[in-house]
């Protein structure tokens, strides 16, 4: 897992060509990009863009993916994302190929990360992480996923 802002960019433009490629488009990002999906490169990188209410953690689920890593950017609002081990955690909706997506029962434990407008994170397929959680106050957010294909 990765926790940083878009203003250094340089530290993670040698991990993967892709990643790169998603994090220069959030740079370049306009804010006023209606909510949708948009190809960055093809079907390896592509963005969606999103506005919703953050919720209680209670309604949110820990989550991991397999063949595609997530780059999650908030240009607006705040809210908190929970991160565990996926190794450490009870499958509770096995792995679903065409969606790249697995579910988990709640951990005892989990870290919560606090991300602003400007932040980032990146969970690859080991980190589990529950995004949308509010953080004191239900908040509206806009806010970006990157998709990049690991494989």
């Amino acid at each position: 897992m990765i926790f940083d802002s878009l203003a250094n960019p340089e530290l993670h433009a040698t991990l993967s060509p892709r990643l790169e490629a998603g994090l220069a488009w959030l740079r370049a990002l306009d804010p006023a990009t209606p909510d949708g999906r948009y190809p960055i490169e093809g079907e390896d990188v592509f963005a969606l863009v999103q506005t919703y209410e953050t919720g209680p953690s209670t309604e949110k689920r820990f989550e991991s993916h397999r063949e595609f890593l997530d780059i999650q950017y908030l240009f607006e609002g705040e809210e908190r994302m929970l991160h565990a081990p996926a190794r450490l955690l009870e499958v509770e909706t096995p792995y679903d190929g065409p969606t790249d997506i697995m579910f988990y029962a709640e951990p005892k434990y989990a870290s919560s990360i606090l991300v602003r407008a400007g932040d980032f994170t990146v969970f690859y397929p080991g980190d589990a992480h529950k995004p949308g959680c509010m953080a004191g106050a239900r908040h509206r957010v806009r806010k970006v996923v990157v998709k990049v294909r690991i494989a």
